[in-house]
């Protein structure tokens, strides 16, 4: 008899993007790899290239969701299970995440969302035994959720708690809250224009803010976008693009650029008419601030080292320094919500110590009279406000600048007593709470005498 040949079951459209989105967030929450690692780059996960432009969108926003809202999402599954989640079978965990999110925050019918993660459970030989507890957990979290969410300050559980601790210290409760808040919604698509930002704002269906940047709710591939491949503008968050600013009129001037990649900040400084020598550790990342430097038309001096240990390439010391410093980064939570959960407060230390030797190198590298402009993507004082107290008190030769509201847009909420920049990501409201908010940012001007 001839052989017969079974053809294979279609896949179930959605489940592969679900598949992916649950192997990112095992790396995420068990084998603590960034988010950026296993979303773009050499490490990437191999599934993405087999996935469409809309299901790899679903799947990134489906692993954002949880992430900005696994303290919610713990806290309703643990009241909706009597036994815990299980602990032996890591995709059971993540398919009654899926389809916890999905029910609660994403538009999809509550009868998909259940489906799909119970055949998540299906295809796993250690989490098969629970796909009836899946279908029963998730069937009761689409009737009872709603109601148990409402009855806690649930954006409070969404930040880890010894990071809540320090807000609430630092900020004060009010403040903390509200920061916790605005890390709940996903973030709007910000981006640096070389002209005419009203112009890019129509086209891209966005608006202006007051420091210029434009702004804009618009979803899908970042390079499919209107003037993205004629190099007209760049990705930049709206607090990230006024550190470069500080440092005035650059034309003609040698500026250093600090922890360069992935290069948004250089490409500012080159695009005002800098020389600039942009430095970072990082051959990958550097690969990357190359590109975009060449798809924008702009050009910079690119130097892989470690920049603190960089003797530099100006004998006669630089007319400006910028740093961008390696640091926790808990600022940028409501754009990499995996940062609050790959964090520990022991790394504030030991990023710290890095702080201030790159201070202390740009110091040495800084011509008399030249302007050093730090910044960290930091909400923690150890990080900002604490480095720059340390370096004044150690270089007497160095004194702080203070910024004037006129060049923060008037902003005058973003700036300290101090006339440092302080920005949180509950500044800047807007109606839409989709348009408001900016990354949490810490940014000090000094001037050596």
């Amino acid at each position: 008899m001839p052989s017969q040949k079974f053809a294979l079951p279609p896949e179930v459209p959605g489940l592969a993007a679900r598949r992916i989105a649950a192997d990112i967030l095992d790396g995420v929450l068990h084998k603590h790899r960034t988010l950026d690692e296993q979303l773009d780059g050499a490490a990437a996960h191999p599934g993405l290239k087999t996935l469409s432009d809309r299901d790899r969108a679903l799947m990134r926003r489906l692993v954002a969701t949880i992430l900005r809202r696994l303290g919610t999402l713990g806290h309703l599954l643990s009241r909706l299970l009597d036994r815990g989640i299980p602990t032996d079978a890591p995709r059971a965990q993540s398919a009654l995440l899926i389809g916890a999110a999905q029910i609660l925050w994403m538009d999809v019918p509550d009868h998909a969302a259940v489906d799909l993660s119970v055949r998540l459970v299906q295809s796993d030989r250690r989490a098969a035994k629970y796909a009836g507890l899946v279908n029963a957990v998730l069937r009761r979290c689409a009737r009872e959720g709603q109601p148990l969410i409402d009855s806690v300050k649930s954006q409070n559980l969404d930040i880890p708690e010894w990071l809540m601790k320090r807000w609430i210290a630092h900020y004060g409760e009010i403040v903390a809250g509200e920061i916790a808040l605005a890390i709940g919604y996903e973030p709007s698509l910000d981006i640096t224009v070389k002209s005419d930002p009203g112009h890019w704002a129509t086209r891209l269906h966005g608006e202006v803010l007051p420091t210029g940047t434009v702004r804009t709710l618009l979803q899908g591939s970042v390079t499919m976008l209107p003037g993205f491949a004629e190099g007209q503008w760049w990705v930049q968050d709206a607090a990230a693009a006024l550190p470069a600013r500080l440092l005035g009129d650059v034309a003609g001037k040698s500026i250093a650029d600090l922890c360069a990649a992935p290069g948004g900040k250089t490409a500012q400084l080159a695009h005002a008419g800098a020389r600039v020598s942009a430095v970072d550790r990082s051959p990958a990342r550097m690969t990357r601030l190359r590109d975009n430097l060449s798809r924008l038309a702009l050009s910079a001096e690119t130097v892989v080292t470690d920049a603190a240990e960089w003797q530099g390439g100006n004998s006669a010391g630089f007319d400006g320094i910028l740093i961008d410093a390696p640091c926790t980064a808990t600022g940028t939570i409501r754009r990499h919500p995996d940062v609050g959960w790959l964090r520990q407060e022991n790394d504030i230390s030991a990023l710290a110590a890095l702080q201030k030797r790159l201070l202390q190198k740009a110091a040495s590298l800084l011509r008399p009279g030249g302007m050093l402009v730090y910044c960290t993507c930091s909400l923690e004082p150890e990080e900002g406000e604490h480095a720059i107290a340390a370096l004044l008190a150690a270089e007497p030769a160095m004194r702080r600048a203070p910024v004037e509201a006129g060049e923060v847009a008037g902003r005058e909420e973003i700036l300290t007593a101090n006339g440092d920049v302080r920005t949180l990501p509950c500044h800047l409201p807007h109606q839409d709470p989709r348009l408001s908010g900016l990354d949490g940012f810490y940014a000090a001007r000094l001037v050596k005498s």
